[in-house]
């Protein structure tokens, strides 16, 4: 039987807009994902350590600030040095074009702006992760 793909939605740094973010975890959840969201204003080093004892196959970022340049090189780094560097890290929010394929080239899955429907953002990451079997 396989495994409910388990993945972590976090809201980075000092915004304080996580409307999407909800709606990103429900529609997770309602396609058969296992769903934690860790609410506002979490530290990467808060992110990476929930990912790593919920044992997690995802971590999705909402960005709404600008410090997608900062934040996300930084999750990167904690992830590979709590040893799940081959874990899917993407996200979502308001990222320039510009910025997105840095972030690609630093191992960032995609990166969802504002309008994506949620059911292009379930069919990436089941396509991404394959399900583990138990």
């Amino acid at each position: 039987m396989a495994k409910k793909l388990r993945i972590i939605v976090a809201k980075p740094g000092l915004d304080g807009h996580d409307r999407g973010a909800k709606v990103v975890a429900r529609a997770l959840r309602d396609a058969g994902m296992e769903v934690i969201y860790t609410g506002l204003h979490q530290t990467p080093e808060m992110i990476v350590e929930a990912a790593v004892q919920e044992d997690v196959d995802g971590i999705g970022l909402s960005i709404l600030s600008g410090a997608h340049l900062t934040l996300f090189p930084k999750v990167l780094e904690l992830m590979k040095e709590n040893g799940i560097g081959d874990r899917l890290l993407f996200g979502g929010g308001i990222v320039p074009q510009a910025d997105v394929g840095t972030l690609t080239k630093m191992g960032v899955g995609r990166i969802f702006g504002p309008g994506t429907s949620t059911m292009e953002i379930v069919d990436y990451i089941q396509k991404t992760i394959k399900v583990k079997d138990e």
